[in-house]
């Protein structure tokens, strides 16, 4: 067994609702959250610090860490790396301790992006620059984000990090950004970024050319093999930009159960994949696509035999034709659907049938005052979320309702000189080359 441990980052909350045409309410973002605190995972990349619509989202999900709710995960941002962005998101979100600052760092986007006007040293400078005022304003932990690391020398890599060792950096996070590498290239080249600089890395991988599992996990082993902890990041159900990103569970899966994994390389302890099928059911209804048949392990098709040899090797001893058990992703229970009468609540429910709801839940309030607290929190999730709440959803709510008021509320309010502080910062679509210093 290796020396060094695969952790998961999942960014579904921040990489995976950048996909086109699809998001999560703020409600959704959270109930991923939670769930995938239930499975163990590290840390979740829950969004973006300096985005108005995101400061509540973000504030509220780190008060449910505080209140215990949220049990191990770490709540997380991602970031420019700008001076201004990091000195803005502190004002912004006050008690963020987790962020990612991020910088392109291949020939291609430092010339394509900006048409000669930066170098690779340039890139160096900013994001020391950032990382340093990111350390000096109590950030816990900084990962410095290499973007299009996959398409960057190795020599210039290796100067980004040892710089960003050197600024304070937690992790280098090595970005597969348009899927560019295959297993073979990224594990040369994480296992020598782990040997040459001595710093923990993130491997973040796309599905450009159906291999963001593969390169994850020939990534993640190259890591280790250097000498150091890696953290995968992954998105449920492999949602993501263009063609996706990682699929957590398939990283999982692959780590715990593959051939040259299995039994070599440790993966986090608190990883707990009975989780996986309700994580996976939830993040297909609240983001509007369903699962395909053959997704692994959750899929419906991902047990399903049919052919004559199949169906009677499986009978006869599942291990013929399953390499791992149903149950050990949670799978199994019938699922119980109402052909009779159905009370429900949502935008314009009434008291009398949300509290029926509440009492098949088992939930109980004290007061009437109570129960329209909370009948107003719901109104307000289903108007965000334009669908039926489930019934983990209605639990948060109920046992969370402090919390869930955070979260739920949107305002274009601001206090003037955060205004004015964040429309000079991000007026601009990419860098803001000549932000004052004040």
């Amino acid at each position: 067994m290796s020396d060094n441990t695969i952790y998961i980052i999942d960014v579904t909350n921040r990489d995976g609702v950048q996909t086109s045409q699809v998001g999560l309410a703020k409600i959704q973002k959270t109930m991923i959250n939670i769930y995938l605190d239930r499975m163990g995972v590290m840390q979740s990349e829950a969004g973006f610090p300096t985005t108005n619509h995101e400061t509540n989202y973000l504030q509220g999900n780190i008060e449910l860490t505080e209140v215990g709710a949220l049990k191990r995960l770490r709540i997380s941002g991602w970031l420019r790396a700008i001076k201004a962005d990091i000195e803005l998101a502190r004002e912004m979100v006050p008690d963020l301790e987790h962020i990612n600052i991020s910088i392109s760092t291949s020939p291609q986007m430092i010339s394509g992006k900006w048409k000669g006007k930066k170098n690779l040293s340039n890139v160096i400078d900013m994001m020391t620059e950032a990382l340093t005022r990111a350390v000096e304003l109590g950030f816990t932990t900084v990962g410095a984000n290499a973007e299009d690391a996959s398409r960057t020398g190795i020599d210039d890599l290796v100067q980004f990090a040892r710089a960003a060792k050197e600024a304070g950096a937690a992790r280098v996070r090595y970005c597969d950004t348009v899927a560019y590498d295959d297993p073979f290239t990224i594990y040369e080249r994480m296992r020598a970024l782990a040997e040459e600089v001595g710093i923990e890395l993130e491997v973040h991988c796309h599905n450009d050319l159906g291999m963001a599992v593969a390169t994850s996990i020939s990534g993640a082993k190259g890591a280790i093999d250097g000498g150091v902890d890696v953290y995968m990041n992954t998105t449920v159900n492999g949602i993501g930009e263009r063609a996706g990103n990682a699929d957590l569970l398939s990283c999982l899966l692959a780590v715990k159960k593959s051939a040259g994994m299995e039994g070599r390389y440790r993966l986090d302890p608190s990883i707990d994949l009975k989780q996986s099928w309700r994580l996976a059911k939830y993040a297909a209804y609240a983001f509007g696509l369903p699962m395909p048949v053959n997704q692994v392990g959750v899929g419906r098709n991902a047990f399903a035999h049919e052919s004559g040899i199949h169906a009677d090797g499986a009978l006869k001893e599942a291990r013929n034709y399953e390499l791992y058990d149903f149950e050990e992703l949670g799978r199994g229970e019938p699922e119980i659907v109402e052909t009779g009468r159905m009370i429900t609540t949502g935008a314009y429910g009434g008291i009398k049938g949300f509290r029926n709801v509440y009492d098949r839940l088992e939930i109980e309030f004290h007061s009437d005052e109570e129960a329209r607290e909370i009948l107003d929190l719901v109104r307000l999730s289903n108007v965000s979320t334009q669908k039926p709440l489930t019934e983990d959803e209605l639990r948060f709510i109920a046992n969370y309702p402090d919390e869930a008021r955070k979260i739920l509320t949107l305002t274009p309010h601001q206090e003037p000189a955060i205004k004015e502080k964040r429309t000079r910062v991000t007026r601009k679509v990419s860098f803001p080359w000549d932000i004052p210093a004040n």
